[in-house]
């Protein structure tokens, strides 16, 4: 891997330190207690969608809040899936493949990124996790010393410009109140252990956050151990009155993270944990893919931002400034038989990329027509530059290894939007719209002409407007609708290669979608809380997987698609300490034109068309003992645009924990057991979307269990 040229030494030493997250919050949510008590509450502050502080209750968008308990109580905290799959509208799967992250997907958005996140916009303290291409990875969130989640869905999703089918911004803590110094330890099945150090705290008017992380697992799945490292540190203080600055850094390393590839149905059946043997391989005892080429993935992620917010009066100014550098090298997988065009990349990826960013934006208040009018105006920019090279995944008979130059590129992304965003407030009503033009650049400087050039530019532009509505019926009865149009450009990894893996692809377009949303938000009484949405997204031009072999995955511009469904969540908390969370989703996502062997009315790949969680839970009145009881389930989901392979069939599964605290003195004990997957279901955890050979197939884990513990002082 090479060393970029743009290096920040204060990334380097607060990664060694401890570094992590980025960015500031610019609100705060309210005190929430733990479980369903914190959703059912209507005082939960948000900021996604509108940028003004509401109750989530009075908002005319679709929006969940993930608290701190729910993220951090009886998990690793090492995938966001663990909290995200309590939210309607979203699915969230782990892999069991931490060189490709999670899958993500909102109302069908995303649900085809073969790595990584993307149609999916990813916030972390109010600076991107996403880069300006619009892809993304989960794995940058700090989940230990996380605040709240908020996920945001439908048609507000859009003021966020490009890419935005739905929103997850993460919230992290602020440094606040006497040091403490907390540990954490986690061991569990197929070798997963972590161990977590974070101390917090504040020293005068600075407020501070430091932690630090390493996670290692053998891995469910054949050839899937991994080692993340994550490491943070934040800083909070008021320099003058009215102002906040808060300066946020993040790490994140995985070295040498196997990838343990998907497999063909027949081979899942014959052991879920196996990787697809090739069937190539001259060895007497044949390996599988993963195996003989060494599929792996090292990661280097490191980023600095920092957020000034001061107050004049109901007025504010925000101006949020980030830069990091992002290096990946990546072994992929291909057959023997496959001849790669004299333009094609190899099997081996490796790229530095440096990025950074900006968003300025200024928050009027006024009082008009007996109301209050709030407008933020701004501009957000954002800018990546790849020194990107391919290499052959072989030398002579050895598989696995750096071979010959293939690939040496410069790839430049560089996005602009302007936006407005205006509400209006008067009595019962609430009137929001906004206006964001956004511009993607992507220009390429091919420096490796021995195979042609592949020089050149393209430019995506859409002006998304944005418009809701909400009326209070009652204190207790809230109902909206809002509409919105939308544009998805292609991301880098999209673009890469044309047609059969050749070279970059300049004639993607961009999808574009009209979304529609109407809901109902109601306090159904003292102690339980109901949200419904119906919503119907028509997109053109939707951007499909045109082949994908090896780990070289190329996209075409297909026909016009339809997204109709239906979210609900039901939050309680009851006498005695129980509480509960219901959340059901529905979705028809369907081809409304045919094209090639796809037929009109084809199912979406990598969707399903329903999909649940359900929580019943219990804590003591001390809060010393706890415990809960998760269900969770899904229709099946289709790999590939015709339909005609074998589905991954729908499973429902169940998971049960056990939490217990203690306190003695400046001390506090935490404790907790969890079991997932307590009948040993055996099914498809995920899918990759597309592949030409077929081998789509992700297992999920049988029975197995976390078991974890917390030591924390105060001073």
């Amino acid at each position: 891997m090479k060393q970029h040229p743009f290096r920040l030494n204060a990334i380097a030493a607060l990664f060694t330190a401890g570094s992590a997250a980025l960015a500031p919050a610019a609100y705060s949510a309210s005190a929430d207690s733990n479980g369903a008590d914190a959703a059912a509450s209507a005082e939960v502050v948000v900021v996604s969608g509108t940028r003004v502080g509401h109750a989530s209750f009075d908002l005319p968008a679709a929006i969940d809040v993930l608290d701190a308990a729910r993220i951090r109580d009886g998990q690793a905290r090492v995938n966001a899936s663990e909290a995200l799959a309590a939210v309607p509208g979203l699915v969230a799967q782990n892999r069991q493949n931490y060189a490709q992250d999670l899958q993500i997907s909102s109302r069908g958005f995303g649900a085809r990124s073969a790595f990584g996140v993307r149609g999916v916009r990813l916030i972390a303290d109010g600076i991107p996790a996403s880069m300006p291409d619009g892809q993304g990875q989960a794995a940058t969130f700090n989940l230990d010393m996380a605040e709240r989640i908020e996920v945001l869905r439908g048609p507000f999703s859009a003021i966020y410009g490009n890419h935005s089918g739905g929103v997850i911004q993460l919230f992290t803590r602020d440094g606040d109140g006497a040091p403490t110094l907390e540990t954490t330890l986690v061991g569990g099945s197929d070798g997963a252990r972590k161990l977590d150090l974070n101390a917090r705290g504040k020293a005068g008017a600075v407020g501070y956050v430091l932690d630090a992380s390493r996670f290692d697992t053998d891995g469910y799945r054949s050839h899937s151990a991994a080692r993340r490292e994550q490491a943070m540190a934040k800083l909070t203080l008021a320099p003058l009155d009215g102002a906040k600055l808060t300066i946020v850094a993040n790490g994140l390393r995985q070295h040498d993270t196997q990838d343990p590839l998907g497999v063909q149905w027949a081979t899942f059946l014959r052991d879920p944990r196996a990787g697809e043997i090739d069937s190539t391989d001259t060895q007497s005892s044949k390996r599988t893919f993963a195996e003989r080429y060494d599929t792996r993935k090292s990661i280097d992620h490191q980023q600095l931002g920092a957020s000034w917010e001061q107050r004049f009066g109901d007025d504010r100014l925000r101006v949020t400034a980030y830069a990091g550098n992002r290096q990946v090298i990546q072994y992929q997988a291909f057959s023997k038989g496959f001849q790669a065009p004299a333009s094609h990349s190899g099997g081996v990826v490796d790229f530095d990329r440096d990025f950074y960013g900006s968003d300025i934006n200024w928050l009027h208040v006024v009082q008009l027509a007996g109301g209050k009018l709030s407008t933020t105006i701004g501009i957000d920019y954002g800018r990546s530059s790849d020194a990107r090279q391919g290499y052959e995944n072989f030398v002579g008979a050895q598989f696995g290894v750096r071979g010959k130059l293939r690939r040496d590129e410069r790839d430049t992304v560089s996005s602009v939007d302007p936006y407005v965003q205006t509400e209006w407030q008067s009595g019962p009503w609430l009137l929001s719209a906004g206006l964001r033009h956004s511009r993607m650049k992507v220009e390429v400087d091919d420096h490796f002409a021995s195979n042609g050039n592949d020089s050149g530019s393209l430019s995506y532009s859409h002006t998304t407007p944005v418009l809701g509505l909400l009326y209070q019926v009652s204190p207790r009865l809230n109902v909206y609708a809002s509409a919105a149009r939308g544009f998805e450009a292609p991301t880098l990894n999209e673009l890469f290669y044309s047609g059969a893996a050749a070279g970059f692809n300049f004639n993607l377009k961009a999808a574009q979608s009209t979304h529609l949303e109407a809901g109902v938000k109601a306090r159904l009484d003292q102690g339980t809380r109901m949200n419904a949405a119906l919503f119907q997204v028509r997109t053109s031009d939707e951007l499909v997987v045109d082949s994908s072999n090896g780990g070289r995955t190329s996209y075409r511009n297909a026909s016009s698609t339809l997204r109709q469904g239906a979210e609900l969540s039901l939050d309680s908390s009851w006498k005695h300490g129980f509480s509960s969370r219901l959340a059901l989703t529905t979705l028809r996502a369907v081809y409304q034109q045919g094209f090639g062997a796809v037929q009109r009315g084809s199912r979406l790949p990598g969707v399903p068309n329903a999909n649940a969680y359900s929580e019943l839970a219990w804590k003591d009145s001390a809060e010393r003992f706890g415990a809960a009881l998760e269900a969770q389930a899904s229709s099946r989901i289709y790999a590939e645009d015709a339909n005609l392979d074998r589905p991954a069939p729908g499973y429902g599964i169940l998971n049960a924990r056990v939490n217990a605290s203690q306190n003695w003195g400046g001390w506090r004990f935490k404790q907790f057991i969890r079991v997932n997957n307590l009948l040993d279901k055996v099914y498809v955890g995920s899918l990759i979307v597309g592949d030409t050979n077929k081998r789509y197939y992700e297992a999920a884990p049988g029975r197995n269990w976390l078991l974890g513990a917390s030591a924390q002082y105060a001073f």
